[in-house]
């Protein structure tokens, strides 16, 4: 059960005020077609987060205990960092002519691949024995994060305070990281 809350609250604020958001908004507001950006959202999510979980069972037994701890500290690390840097727009795929539900499956699934939140279900994956757990609790986290974005547009980004949330989430997961890898070298 750590597996997915630990992933589901990891992803939900790695996404916060991040290019997944921006993208969304824009894709809504091309579309106005809000159950099949939402079920984008889903398999985008779904994908990502299978991906992620699959090649953490695969990594996880090739690793010792502490090597897996500091593989989770790594990726709690890179996830905090990502959290200060500034969100610039992505290209907002006005080119694709693939029609609402595929642009934004697509597209978010390209975003979201390599990005923090699915690193850190990875992460998990490779620590814990659960790595479905932390497949669906990253799943649920991105689509939490992004939804409400679909439905309620950029009146929730004017409304949430996303440099506080950022910065905040950030300072959180970059001393959680540092305190992991310290007791993953035997720092501490």
């Amino acid at each position: 059960m750590d597996a997915l809350l630990i992933a589901l609250l990891g992803c939900l604020l790695g996404e916060m005020g991040g290019k997944s958001q921006l993208l969304l908004l824009a894709l809504a507001t091309r579309y106005e077609r809000n159950g099949a950006i939402i079920a984008g959202v889903v398999v985008a999510a779904v994908a990502n987060a299978a991906i992620s979980a699959f090649a953490g069972a695969w990594i996880g037994p090739m690793l010792g205990s502490d090597a897996r701890l500091l593989f989770l500290a790594l990726s709690i690390l890179f996830l905090g960092v990502g959290l200060f840097w500034r969100v610039s727009p992505p290209d907002i795929l006005g080119g694709w002519r693939t029609g609402a539900f595929l642009t934004t499956a697509l597209g978010l699934f390209i975003l979201g691949f390599g990005d923090g939140p699915q690193f850190l279900i990875l992460g998990i994956a490779t620590r814990t024995a659960d790595p479905i757990l932390a497949g669906i609790g990253g799943a649920i986290g991105v689509i939490v994060a992004l939804v409400p974005v679909v439905v309620v547009r950029a009146q929730l980004l004017e409304v949430l305070p996303l440099r506080t949330i950022r910065w905040a989430g950030g300072i959180i997961l970059l001393v959680t990281g540092v305190l992991m890898a310290l007791s993953a070298t035997g720092l501490i």
